[in-house]
Formats: structure tokens, sequence, C-alpha cells
């Protein structure tokens, strides 16, 4: 008989994920994504309606022997009614006998994983001096990065500016950040900006984007959609979580070549090869550097096999009979 799959809730998954941790995980997953010991087909996306789409996210962590998918319903409205804009599980299967090894929480992962793959960009792409951090956003994604990016440098002054006024006065009272009443505010200046927004389009100007500055752009995650400047992609060095995705999700980086700005070999790296010393990062402190993340399977299959054992060592969870 088949052992029973453990199903683990959003507290389940939150108490054995904590972010430092999880920040190291994802710098794995990433160098095993980029050397090639990860299969995984850019996603399938599938659009329900406008701003509502349906993803598949499937990936073998050949490292674990783990195979996995995530299912996801991204709803960017969702957030005026109250509800999470991402939401979905994300189902563990043990790639020698296929067995279903578990089903998990996946919106806390979503969340948290981005976060973290952030602060592996911060950590190999910002200058070492950052002190200034810059939110262009105030849901889930804003606080998450707040965690996250607190782990790998040391910021002195946190601000935050959202389009949502009500919002940005709940996110600023909850945390020790600056709320600014532009985005222009916000960024000027900043040694790290952080665009998580549901926009399509530019949420930043260039002009606010000092030399050495490290943009983090999360959000618009559709050919059509981007957060930045098309002026700031040519200026920067552009690295990207999967080369295969970016050529045909980020509208960042594809709207910037359908403009002229830039040709598909502006994209200096994948953030696995910086990290695994394949690829150099940032090479002069007058340098910006861009890193567009669209989410990858792979972490997705990491973080739950990581909150799996974790669970299991510490009794978690409930066993599910099929």
């Amino acid at each position: 008989m088949a052992p029973m799959p453990l199903w683990l809730s959003e507290s389940d998954v939150r108490a054995a994920l904590p972010m430092g941790e999880l920040i190291d995980a994802m710098e794995r997953a990433l160098i095993a994504f980029s050397t090639g010991r990860v299969a995984q087909p850019v996603r399938t996306v599938m659009e329900i309606r406008e701003r509502a789409f349906f993803g598949l996210m499937p990936a073998l962590d050949c490292d674990a022997s783990l195979l996995g998918a995530k299912l996801v319903t991204v709803l960017l409205d969702n957030a005026a009614g109250g509800l999470p804009s991402h939401q979905g599980v994300i189902v563990l299967f043990d790639a020698a006998s296929g067995a279903l090894l578990a089903v998990t929480d996946g919106r806390y992962i979503t969340e948290a994983r981005t976060a973290a793959v952030s602060a592996v960009s911060v950590r190999h792409m910002a200058r070492r001096d950052a002190r200034v951090l810059a939110i262009i956003g105030s849901g889930v994604q804003a606080h998450s990065h707040l965690e996250a990016l607190a782990l790998v440098r040391d910021f002195r002054e946190i601000r935050v500016w959202s389009p949502n006024a009500a919002r940005l006065q709940e996110f600023a009272s909850g945390h020790d950040v600056e709320p600014c009443d532009s985005a222009g505010r916000a960024v000027r200046d900043a040694d790290v900006v952080v665009l998580a927004t549901s926009s399509a389009t530019p949420v930043i100007d260039d002009s606010w984007v000092a030399p050495g500055t490290h943009v983090i752009a999360v959000g618009a995650c559709r050919p059509t959609h981007r957060e930045t400047d098309p002026r700031l992609v040519p200026r920067a060095l552009v690295v990207v979580d999967s080369r295969a995705a970016a050529m045909q999700e980020a509208g960042d980086i594809l709207l910037a070549i359908q403009d002229g700005l830039i040709t598909p070999g502006h994209v200096h790296a994948e953030l696995g090869e910086v990290a695994g010393g394949v690829k150099p990062g940032r090479q002069h402190a007058g340098q910006v550097t861009l890193f567009k993340s669209l989410g990858l399977a792979i972490e997705d299959v990491v973080s739950a096999g990581l909150a799996y054992r974790r669970a299991l060592a510490a009794g978690r969870g409930m066993l599910v009979p099929l």
C-alpha cells in the first residue's frame, strides 16, 4: 500500500520555512537550475479573463529526487476585495516511485520564495554598502521583501510608496518605514529598489534611479506588461531567473526589445549563474543592476520539499488517505 500523503496548511508551511534558511535554499535551487540539474519547462499560463490567470508550474529536483508542480491562480483584482491575488497548492511526488508525498499550501510559499530569491539577487548584485531601500507597493510582496532583504543588507532607511493610500498607511503603521507621497520620493537616491505592484505600465522613471542602484522587478509577469521605465533596461546590467522564461513572459525585457532599445543579448545572465560564480555580477560601484524575477517552479518544489521534510520531522501536518 502506498504511504498516505501529508497535507500541509499555510501555518504548517510557515512554521517549517524560516526566511534565512529559505534564502539559502533558493540560492542553491537557482544554481542547480542554471547548471542543468533541474528539469523544468516554462510554465503554462491560461488567461481566465482580463487580469485573471491560471498557471501550471512543474519541475523535477534531480538533487533531491523530488517531482512536483504548483497549481496557482493569479487574480490581480482580488486585492480590492481583501483577497490574496495569488492562491494555489504545490503537489510533491517521489521521483523514483511516483508516489504522492505531500500537498502543501502554495500561497505563502509563493510569497516567501519570491522575496527570498530577491534577497539572493541583493546578496550578489547590490552594493555592499547599500543602506537605503525603496519599496513600490504595499501588498504581500512588500511585507515579505521587507523581511527578506533586511537579512542580507543592513538598511538604515526604508521608504515605501503605494498607489493605494489607505493600504500604504496600514503598511507603514505596522513597520519601521517611511511612507512617501510619491514614487519618485521613494526611489530617488535609494540603493535598492523593489517594484512589487500589479501594474501593467511603468511605475518608476529612469531619471529617478541613481548610479549604483540595484532594481528588483517582481511584478509584470506577462509579455505585454512592464513595471520599469523602458529607458532603464538598456542602461542596466540585466539578470533574470530564467532566460527561456524571460524571452516568453518578461514584458520589461520583451517590450524593450520590441521598442528597439535592446537585443536579446542584452540579458547578461541568469541569477543562478551569478550566484554560482559562472558569470560576474556587479562590476563597479556606479553600475545600475536590474533583476527581473518571474518565479520558477523549482523554487516552489524546493520550498515545498523543505517544508515537507521539516514538517515530517516535527510531526506537523495531516496524513490524508486517498
